[in-house]
Parts: C-alpha cells; sequence; structure tokens
C-alpha cells in the first residue's frame, strides 16, 4: 500500500485491507453508513444522492478515483463548495499557529514542539519535556475537538491542504501528530506503543457536515497511525490492530450538523390524521426543532460519541447542553 503522497488511494485501502475500509465508512449513530450530504456526486448516478450511504463499492474499482482532497479539486469545484457550504479550509501555518497557542497553555512556555517562521516553522529535535506536576500521560491523555473539521487539518497535517504540499513526519504539527510524537519518544514496546497511540486516538474528536470531507478525514488519522508506527517499527501494522484504530476513528471522527446535533437531513415533516367535524385528514407538519429553532427538539438522528474510559455512549448535544448547565 502506498502511503506517500496527499491524495489516498480507496483501492490501495482497500487491498491492504477491506475490512479497515468498511469500518471507516461506518457511523455509529444509526448503525449504518455516513452519507455523502452534498450534491457533487449525483451526475455519478444511483447511490451518490446527497442523503445515499457512501460504502466500499461506490469508492473503489473503477470509482477509485472519485474522492479527492479540496486541493485537488477543479477551481470550480472549489468555488462551488465555498459559495454553498461555506467550505474554507486553513494553511498549515496557520493550524500550526493555533495549536501551538494551546500547548503553550498547557506546558507553561513558548515553542515545545517546534519554533514559528512566518509561515514555515522549524521543529524542535530534543525530547519533549514536561512541566512539574505534569507528565507524558497527562498529554496524551488530554482531550481534543476540532469542529466542522474538514480534511481535519487541526488534528494530522500529512499534507497542508491549500497548497497541497506533503508534510514529513518531524515536520508535522496537528494535535495527534503530537500525542503520536510524545507516545513514540517514550516508548520501547510495541505493546507500550500500541497502547498509548490507542489512547491518544481515543482523546481527539471531530465532527464534519459533508461526508466526502468526513471520510477524507478519518483516512487521514488512519493512515497517520500508519505512518507513525512504520517509522516507530520499521514496518507497516497488522490488519488487526489498524482495525483497532479504524473503529475508534469511526467513533470519534462523526458525521453532524452542528446547527442541529443530528446527522444531516435526518430531520423529517412528520403525518398527523387530524379528526374535525367533516371528518379526518392527513396534515403534514414541520419538524419542530427544525421549525422553531429548538436544538433538543429535533426529530432527526442526534450523533452519539464513545466515552473510551467508561465504554458508554451519549448523545453529543448532552455534552451541550451539560456544559451550558455547569456554566
Amino acid at each position: 500500500m502506498k502511503l506517500q503522497g496527499i491524495d489516498i488511494k480507496e483501492n490501495f485501502l482497500k487491498e491492504y485491507d477491506s475490512k479497515s475500509l468498511q469500518i471507516l465508512l461506518k457511523d455509529h449513530s444509526f448503525n449504518k453508513n455516513i452519507i455523502w450530504a452534498t450534491s457533487d456526486y449525483e451526475r455519478y448516478g444511483k447511490g451518490y444522492e446527497k442523503t445515499s450511504g457512501i460504502y466500499p463499492k461506490l469508492i473503489t474499482g473503477d470509482n477509485g478515483e472519485i474522492i479527492k482532497p479540496r486541493v485537488k479539486k477543479t477551481d470550480n469545484q472549489q468555488t462551488t463548495r465555498s459559495r454553498d457550504s461555506g467550505e474554507v479550509f486553513t494553511p498549515s501555518w496557520i493550524c500550526n499557529k493555533q495549536n501551538n497557542l494551546i500547548d503553550e497553555k498547557w506546558f507553561n512556555r513558548k515553542n515545545v514542539f517546534n519554533q514559528e517562521n512566518g509561515e514555515n516553522w522549524e521543529t524542535t529535535k530534543n525530547k519533549i519535556k514536561f512541566p512539574k506536576g505534569k507528565t507524558w500521560h497527562d498529554y496524551v491523555l488530554d482531550t481534543r475537538l476540532e469542529i466542522t473539521c474538514g480534511e481535519a487539518p487541526y488534528l494530522v497535517s500529512r499534507y497542508d491542504t491549500v497548497t497541497g504540499d506533503f508534510i514529513t513526519i518531524k515536520n508535522r504539527i496537528g494535535l495527534l501528530d503530537r500525542k503520536l510524537r510524545i507516545v513514540s519518544e517514550n516508548t520501547d514496546t510495541q505493546i507500550d506503543w500500541l497502547y498509548w497511540a490507542k489512547k491518544s486516538f481515543e482523546n481527539i474528536y471531530a465532527y464534519e457536515f459533508q461526508g466526502d470531507n468526513l471520510f477524507l478525514a478519518r483516512e487521514n488519522l488512519f493512515y497517520t497511525f500508519m505512518d507513525y508506527y512504520a517509522q516507530k517499527f520499521d514496518r507497516y501494522p497488522e490488519p488487526d490492530f489498524s482495525r483497532e484504530i479504524a473503529n475508534i476513528i469511526s467513533w470519534n471522527i462523526f458525521q453532524m450538523d452542528s446547527l442541529k446535533f443530528v446527522i444531516p437531513f435526518s430531520c423529517q415533516n412528520e403525518k398527523k390524521v387530524i379528526t374535525t367535524l367533516f371528518g379526518t385528514e392527513e396534515k403534514e407538519t414541520q419538524c419542530i426543532g427544525c421549525k422553531k429553532d429548538y436544538i433538543d427538539q429535533h426529530n432527526g438522528i442526534y450523533c452519539k460519541i464513545k466515552d473510551w474510559n467508561t465504554g458508554k455512549t451519549m448523545k453529543f448535544i448532552d455534552l451541550i447542553n451539560e456544559g451550558e448547565h455547569d456554566g
């Protein structure tokens, strides 16, 4: 399987392990597959409608070149998606600057992972040191969330989503990249590395509306695991290991309409039978959540996430409501 390059080939992924590909397309909120959630692919025919699920047969074989990173799309496609869905991608140097601010606060010092130099950066070569009272375990277990993630440039930085430039492992700046660097610096055995790599993935979350972007984000996280494993052990992991990571990714990087906290387009008009003096009639009413903008009264499918410490699942909106209540 070819890992170098920014455009991950679904046919290569299927050849490596078709089960991992199936897992990366899973949506756990309603036990089906993620949906396209865009009309961009309807020209390919049946199964590519915006509310249709994305299945391996639709993106492999002769269709293996359908899903492309934004930088590989035509100028017209990029413009259309920016206009219709507000899709804007952030260059890596800005992602790095903002991620550095997070780490500056956590470590209580600057330039932990790299030194910024305009639109470039110089990676710190020495092993990362931790402040008094904190350990590398604490850093790995600290939870991070990227909202409306697109191809997840804040989490992993295999390439610059704006320029398309490939980024070598040593110079990557994503939040998950940083966790995996810490794991590689502080573990020696495969067992320890895999344990803490899984913890790294379990503590990274993101959501996205459009299915192709979501799948690209999931692929980028999956390939990032492959990259760091190969760097550490000079070989690619066994499919069983990769499937565990794919499962975590499929839970943590999820599809959601962030204005409603439900799966895109899952709200439906409801039909009610009304009895009057003149008999009965069927009346169609709009989802009350959509009609009145009540985020907790949609009739669509609310998105679920998993708490890996307890193994329990919960609705993402419950975290929002809990935060507002605590506030």
